[in-house]
């Protein structure tokens, strides 16, 4: 398989508004990430992805564009963000934008335009339906965001389809004058020197809403390789999209090299798995770590070479995963440890997302007053409409709320954590004072230098890039596996409990411990008691049996 710089590389996720404000106004901005580079560069990362800073209303944080081509004034200006890509570059760092190309803002000029009549230009644009025979909704397409997708415009007398908040009106992509006008203004963006892109919702643009399709539409593929052609595909740049509905299979058709789509997927099985199966993300059940192992083994295995897989424990979208699956009281530290270790020894391309790191963990709300996120909030009127009691809403919430991921990055032990010194626009999670980066720093035993290390020795080891995967049997609450690549095995160990864990792996003989969390002494492996949170990579020399 041909070798591509994102495949040894480690992504950090950058959610601007929540990063580092340096004018005050309790927002982060471009400068703020300027302004933290050199951290970024010591911590190793070899791209940013950028969460949206394009001009928006900011219905739902920047993912409802208004201007593709022109900066959101609270975060700066275009002559900013093109100081953040040289600046970036300079340290070796890409800028990898975050682009959303299944809808835009309500506010669009092309929404703005089409919604003035049926004859309209930019009608086409946009996906419109008559009103169904009893005058109600075309179908029952139902929003992310919840309730109906379609929204009833009293101009024309249609509708118009919504696959997330009402104000982010889904683009027509078999319209080809819209996706013409789409890859022009990617070109630009590549123009300007970035890195690539992370493709938002990708999977959706393929829809056909009359016959109920939404993801993986039958054209989708036929979008990405006309995009690919049109844009980025003679490009040295990565391109990750965002698909919630993929299986291992429908991961090779975007990013099998051969099929000039995209370099790599999100994927997002492992995501639902503390999720009651057929309902929703807010419905709760703990998380099975077999469960956990066997998705991540399917991935490992089933893609194998012929396609690309990210890593990923946390997002803009997602909980702390030291609240959500670690354990963010006692042993913080050491399962955060322990979840970097597990992922990032797997094959495909990690991302961080910001604070994690550090150990960044959920901060708990009592009250819907509390919450920005617009899906939290709709859900919380839904569910109370529906007879639920505001304190297990809340519970949802707190555990899988998105305002747990976009609490300011935690800086220092100063007044908001040294995010802004204004009034944030999201509550600092008042662990700031114990859990932040200039604590790290001084720790030579801290989350940080494990995450450090971790990117090191994936720049400098094949293994961890191309090197096969097997899983071992062993106890529920041990997720132990194998890499192996050009005569070199390495065996890595995690006990994902609070309790101790019991693991016997006599033939192993230890020749180099790679990595581990704890002091534990590793010369043999025979019945070996690990500790809670327990983590190491060793190398091993294999009996010849094995």
């Amino acid at each position: 398989m041909q070798q591509y710089w994102w495949q040894s590389t480690v992504v950090y996720q950058v959610y601007p508004r929540s990063f580092n404000d340096t004018n005050r106004d309790g927002i982060g901005d471009l400068p703020g990430i300027i302004e933290k580079l050199d951290y970024l560069q010591e911590l190793g990362i070899g791209a940013i992805w950028l969460s949206p800073v394009y001009q928006s209303p900011n219905e739902d944080n920047g993912y409802d564009i208004s201007d593709y081509q022109a900066v959101m004034a609270e975060f700066g200006d275009m002559a900013d963000l093109e100081r953040l890509i040289a600046e970036a570059k300079q340290r070796g760092i890409r800028i990898i934008m975050d682009l959303v190309v299944n809808h835009t803002s309500d506010e669009h000029a092309w929404f703005v335009e089409a919604r003035q009549s049926k004859a309209n230009p930019y009608r086409d644009y946009y996906v419109w339906a008559d009103p169904a025979a009893d005058g109600g909704v075309p179908n029952q397409l139902q929003s992310t965001f919840s309730g109906s997708a379609w929204q009833y415009d009293d101009t024309s007398q249609q509708y118009y389809l919504h696959l997330f908040s009402q104000k982010q009106p889904d683009l027509n992509w078999q319209n080809p004058q819209m996706r013409q006008a789409i890859y022009d203004m990617m070109n630009f963006w590549i123009d300007k020197g970035i890195g690539g892109f992370r493709l938002d919702v990708i999977d959706l643009i393929g829809k056909q809403p009359a016959q109920g399709i939404t993801g993986n539409g039958p054209e989708l593929h036929h979008y990405l390789q006309e995009m690919n052609q049109a844009t980025f595909g003679n490009r040295d740049l990565l391109t990750v999209g965002e698909t919630w509905g993929a299986t291992p299979a429908i991961a090779k058709l975007y990013s099998a090299p051969e099929r000039h789509e995209l370099s790599m997927v999100f994927q997002f099985e492992h995501v639902g798995l503390d999720e009651q199966p057929g309902k929703s993300k807010w419905d709760l059940q703990a998380l099975r770590i077999s469960e956990l192992k066997r998705v991540f083994a399917k991935w490992q295995t089933e893609l194998g070479d012929q396609g690309w897989n990210s890593l990923f424990w946390n997002n803009h979208d997602l909980p702390r995963i030291i609240s959500r699956w670690g354990n963010d009281g006692q042993y913080r530290v050491k399962s955060g440890k322990m979840l970097a270790i597990l992922l990032h020894m797997l094959k495909g391309t990690p991302y961080i997302y910001q604070g994690e790191e550090i150990g960044m963990t959920n901060r708990v709300v009592h009250d819907i007053s509390e919450v920005a996120d617009v899906e939290s909030r709709r859900m919380y009127a839904e569910r109370l409409a529906n007879g639920y009691s505001p304190a297990d809403i809340l519970h949802s919430i707190n555990v899988k709320g998105r305002d747990n991921a976009r609490t300011p990055m935690q800086w220092d032990a100063t007044e908001q954590a040294g995010f802004t010194t204004g009034q944030p626009w999201l509550a600092v999670n008042p662990n700031y004072a114990t859990i932040n980066v200039a604590a790290a720093l001084v720790d030579p035993d801290s989350l940080f230098y494990t995450y450090q290390k971790l990117i090191r020795l994936r720049q400098n080891n094949p293994i961890m890039v191309w090197g096969s995967f097997e899983l071992l049997a062993t106890a529920e609450s041990v997720f132990a596996y194998k890499r192996r690549y050009q005569n070199e095995t390495w065996l890595v160990v995690n006990n994902f409990s609070n309790e101790p864990q019991q693991i016997d792996l006599p033939a192993e003989k230890v020749e180099t411990v790679i990595i581990q969390n704890d002091e534990t002494e590793l010369t043999s492996l025979a019945n070996l008691q690990l500790t809670p949170w327990q983590s190491f990579v060793v190398k091993v020399a294999e009996s010849d049996d094995n």
